[in-house]
């Protein structure tokens, strides 16, 4: 009787979430990080003399190295409460991800600790995108296969008429 009581006590009493503020939050501080990412890009290019390919790499390799400075000195934990999902743009999520996992086991020394504990999180990640860009490829290779969704080379060549069409 007490238990039920002191579960409606918690149940009124509960913060409910403000999910469209939410929302709207993240994806502000999403695109954000995405803008910054391409201002990044432009610098290389434009300040730099980098070729696209070489300032794309430079800036997951800035934006990484920032996030994992940022993780390691704790200011990226409070980023992530303002920012709320918005924080976890692909590269810097896991980024963050990993450099967390590496500092909670450090103690723990650099094999039994860091290295075994690194991938605890992204690793069923990574699991998670190679098996399912498997499913996802041999479901669109039966697709092109059966003549339900046209092959790439169709695309191309609808794309090159097009293009040639409103020169």
């Amino acid at each position: 009787m007490k238990t039920q009581k002191y579960d409606q006590i918690l149940k009124k009493h509960e913060l409910k979430p403000n999910y469209f503020k939410n929302m709207l939050t993240s994806f502000f501080f999403g695109g954000l990080i995405c803008t910054l990412g391409q201002a990044l890009i432009a610098l290389y290019i434009h300040k730099f003399g980098f070729v696209k390919e070489d300032a794309s790499l430079l800036m997951l390799v800035t934006v990484i190295l920032a996030t994992s400075i940022l993780t390691g000195l704790g200011v990226y934990d409070n980023f992530g409460q303002i920012a709320k999902a918005g924080s976890f743009v692909p590269i810097t999520g896991f980024a963050n991800s990993l450099t967390s996992a590496a500092l909670e086991s450090r103690s723990e020394g650099v094999v039994l600790g860091i290295a075994t504990n690194l991938f605890k999180l992204a690793g069923a990640v990574i699991v998670f995108a190679v098996v399912s860009a498997y499913v996802f490829g041999m479901l669109r290779y039966a697709l092109i296969e059966l003549g339900v969704i046209p092959g790439p080379e169709e695309i191309t060549g609808t794309l090159i008429y097009w293009i040639n069409h409103w020169k």
